[in-house]
């Protein structure tokens, strides 16, 4: 088990990783007073690269602002998309996605997709924001990042319609078959702090089943923090905990863990270059 020390020791100098998914403005900063100091300790913890990820049309300037403030020895980037349970989705147009995603800072279209658990009020306006963002990322060969809950099937459908083949599948909690799916049309799984959990076991089963050039690692942060943060605030810098408990569950050492993770990751962003 990694620990507080065991993050910055010399023998972890030649590991790091890549947190695919951190709400960077939403962080509790109890514990670090500032962004740029979770920051330093994401840094800390060897994590050179965080894709910050937007929700809503109103945490846009803030996100930017962030990836936009240099911070030697990390690299950031951010997504653009609202979350299917935001009360913005009738705001939703190409053209307004389309102007925002167009930054370089932008690595991805997103978050976005369907959630049946928390909202079945607006389902109709939920599946055309998710067509919306598919064909911005399409247009624009930028990855789209797919959150799916109590929705699996409408998901897939929507994105097989659409003929989406370039993203990823955040916080991926569901069974084989559906992620054997979402592999057949060309995505990424990406795994959280979940997988960690005691009572994951199903999820760890599917897990071991996922082809390794295809598993991506994030925190979700402030969100899910993994074992042994359970319970606590999560940030970029407990990613690490998440490919220790992985590779423990490959049988393959972390560095090489944290090397194929970064170099899928790098393959989804250069997909069409």
């Amino acid at each position: 088990m990694l620990t507080d020390t065991m993050l910055t020791d010399t023998w972890f100098t030649d590991t790091w990783f890549t947190d695919t998914h951190a709400h960077l403005n939403r962080l509790d900063l109890a514990k670090h007073a500032t962004t740029q100091n979770a920051l330093q300790a994401a840094k800390i913890a060897k994590v050179h690269r965080i894709m910050a990820i937007m929700c809503d049309f109103d945490e846009y300037e803030d996100i930017r602002s962030i990836v936009k403030t240099p911070i030697d020895g990390l690299t950031l980037g951010m997504s653009v998309g609202i979350h299917p349970c935001q009360d913005t989705l009738h705001e939703v147009t190409f053209e307004r996605l389309l102007d925002l995603a167009k930054d370089c800072d932008v690595w991805a279209i997103g978050e976005t997709g369907l959630d049946y658990y928390w909202s079945k009020e607006h389902i109709n306006e939920q599946k055309s924001s998710f067509s919306t963002h598919i064909h911005v990322s399409q247009a624009l060969k930028k990855p789209i990042i797919v959150h799916t809950r109590d929705a699996r099937c409408d998901t897939l459908d929507v994105l097989a319609a659409e003929k989406a083949e370039h993203g990823i599948i955040h916080c991926f909690t569901e069974d084989y078959a559906t992620a054997k799916k979402a592999l057949d049309l060309g995505f990424y799984i990406s795994l959280s702090g979940i997988v960690t959990f005691k009572n994951a076991t199903n999820l760890q089963e599917v897990a071991k089943k996922l082809p390794l050039d295809r598993i991506l690692i994030e925190t979700d942060s402030p969100y899910l923090a993994p074992i042994p943060k359970r319970g606590k605030p999560n940030e970029p810098a407990f990613v690490p905990y998440v490919a220790e408990f992985l590779a423990k569950l490959y049988d393959i050492p972390l560095e090489k863990f944290a090397k194929i993770t970064n170099d899928n990751f790098d393959n989804l962003l250069n997909q069409y270059t």
